[in-house]
């Protein structure tokens, strides 16, 4: 699929003006929201090495990751059925559907200190967009809407995700347990040789 990869490399870009128009609490401007719907609705870009399943637990590609950090790019490929606890992110983001489709449950702190279901369950299927913010709440948890085969979602975030010290609660006690997510590869997509285009327009 990496044949289109300029809609990524003129993502990051634009991404990357925008930067500073956002604190890691805040949504950023509605451009760049703009800008990011317009990448998922092209499933002709993600490299295939940002796609692979796992068997046993969801993958978690970086795509890119500014250089001051304040925002990340990542693919979420989850296996059939696969899931994450409920969590928390403690930055903006935006979770756009690729392939397949996958379902999002919102959370909220209840009186007994736990953590209650939060409105409906959202399906995302390719095309749409999920905005969170820590302000306006953004623990919850997600699940591949499939059973039978795998689903891709692209992640957009105020800060390196992956770097992040950020918390999985236990719904029915309301314990907090931190962790750090890291990422599922040790290389990134190379965006930048575009030497095949100039040497075909020379």
């Amino acid at each position: 699929m990496q044949g289109n990869i300029h809609r990524l490399r003129n993502f990051v870009a634009t991404a990357t003006l925008m930067a500073d128009q956002a604190s890691p609490e805040h949504v950023p401007h509605p451009d760049l929201l703009a800008a990011f719907r317009e990448l998922i609705a092209f499933d002709d870009w993600l490299p295939d090495t940002c796609c692979a399943p796992h068997p046993l637990h969801y993958q978690q590609y970086l795509l890119h990751c500014d250089p001051l950090e304040r925002f990340s790019l990542v693919s979420f490929v989850w296996g059939p059925g696969q899931s994450t606890p409920v969590h928390d992110h403690t930055v903006w983001g935006y979770i756009g559907m690729l392939r397949g489709a996958e379902i999002s449950q919102r959370f909220r702190r209840n009186a007994r200190g736990g953590y209650s279901e939060c409105g409906a369950a959202r399906r995302l299927e390719p095309g749409k967009v999920e905005e969170l913010s820590p302000i306006d709440g953004d623990i919850h948890k997600v699940w591949n809407a499939h059973a039978d085969a795998a689903s891709i979602s692209i992640h957009l975030y105020g800060g390196n995700i992956g770097a992040i010290t950020r918390s999985v609660f236990d719904p029915a006690t309301g314990e907090a347990k931190n962790f750090i997510s890291g990422y599922s590869s040790a290389t990134l997509p190379n965006l930048w040789d575009r030497s095949a285009s100039i040497r075909t327009a020379a």
